[in-house]
């Protein structure tokens, strides 16, 4: 497997559509996200050569696959790139292992025998080896089906919404399977969706499509902290992820203490070691404010806060982003962390809030449900496997 990363400028025209889009993805989870029909699939599948763009590169470190000014379009068959489709997509009348072996064909044989038996494991497929998919559940067969992508040795895997077809149950099932990919086989990973809980969940970097171009790219944290972009993140669903780290596990109450640039925060347990790191969405709509510090109160997560930025729209409500004041005990070192609360306009008015002023952010702990948080390692690309 290659490390080299992945680097993409391409532009194409249609009737009623225009793609013009840059961005670069190393190794880790890149996810495209946007609302559907904003460009996401016609974008992967220029990467994977099912379309052709009408100018720009497409790059994995020197090997070109697109090249319009040198006059270069490799074949989707030659490109060495993955792709992980909506639906499985699996050969009815194969088992579990020819299908397996089927993206492993064009390897050597030392080679396959070893990566077949690290793919079965990484993604718990020993068990149904002999099955034919008809047997298998919807969660089952994209385990395969990334699974048939790996054995093909890609230097890029391309996953389309993959989990589109699923419950929330077998989501859950197969998230943590995709949040070790790019740790064990250190590959980009492009992986494309409009679900706000699967792009918290897994991206090390987000590119944020809209119209066929790229609004904004950077760390998921920062993209959706920025209210200018709630429009396009989605108004309903808009809040910030936090990255605090495991500090306690309380079994008798059933929770987990985080700790977050100081304070301690407390959510639903999870199943993580302590010093591990969590990837935390808070949604606007949860967080109320208030100017002093209240006590005798049934939430528990209270944080200290001052008021960066103040804005509304033509409705009674306002969105108001946060940046939680460090504690005597946060590492200086430790990146700044958002919060964005949602409130009406009259208290907006009866507290008298502007940038600079001092709040408290009130989150129930039982707002925070297991959909918003899970493991995500220690830095920008994990170095270790994370199971929630």
């Amino acid at each position: 497997m290659s490390t080299a990363p992945l680097s993409v400028c391409i532009k194409r025209k249609s009737k009623s559509f225009t793609i013009d889009a840059a961005f670069e993805a190393d190794p880790g989870i890149t996810t495209l996200f946007g609302k559907s029909g904003s460009g996401k699939s016609s974008i992967v599948n220029m990467l994977a050569g099912l379309s052709e763009p009408d100018d720009g590169h497409i790059r994995i470190g020197d090997q070109v696959l697109f090249d319009r000014a040198q006059g270069i379009n490799v074949p989707p068959e030659r490109r060495n790139v993955g792709y992980v489709f909506q639906d499985a997509r699996l050969f009815p009348h194969m088992t579990v292992r020819q299908n397996l072996c089927y993206g492993a064909r064009r390897m050597d044989q030392g080679v396959r025998t070893q990566t077949f038996e690290r793919v079965v494991e990484l993604l718990g497929l020993g068990d149904l080896l002999t099955r034919r998919p008809a047997k298998l559940s919807g969660g089952e067969k994209q385990r395969v089906a990334i699974g048939r992508a790996l054995l093909s040795g890609p230097k890029v895997l391309l996953m389309d919404e993959p989990l589109a077809s699923l419950d929330a149950a077998r989501k859950s099932e197969i998230l943590p399977y995709i949040e070790s990919l790019s740790v064990d086989f250190d590959i980009p990973v492009i992986y494309v969706s409009h679900a706000i809980e699967e792009i918290v969940r897994l991206s090390d970097h987000l590119v944020l499509i809209s119209d066929g171009g790229v609004a904004a790219q950077g760390p998921v944290e920062d993209i959706m902290s920025r209210l200018d972009l709630t429009p396009l993140t989605g108004r309903y669903e808009a809040g910030a992820v936090l990255r605090p780290h495991v500090e306690a596990h309380m079994p008798e109450h059933r929770l987990t203490q985080l700790h977050l640039c100081g304070h301690p925060m407390y959510v639903p347990a999870v199943d993580l070691p302590v010093g591990e790191s969590v990837r935390l969405r808070v949604r606007a709509r949860d967080v109320s404010l208030a100017l002093d510090k209240p006590h005798g109160t049934s939430i528990l997560n209270i944080l200290p806060c001052t008021v960066s930025q103040i804005e509304s729209d033509a409705g009674a409500h306002v969105e108001v982003a946060l940046r939680v004041s460090p504690g005597p005990d946060c590492q200086a070192d430790a990146p700044p962390s958002t919060v964005l609360a949602r409130i009406t306009r009259k208290s907006l008015a009866d507290m008298g809030l502007k940038p600079g002023s001092s709040v408290h952010a009130l989150i129930k702990a039982v707002a925070i449900d297991r959909h918003s948080l899970g493991g995500h390692g220690t830095g920008t690309h994990r170095g270790a496997k994370n199971r929630p």
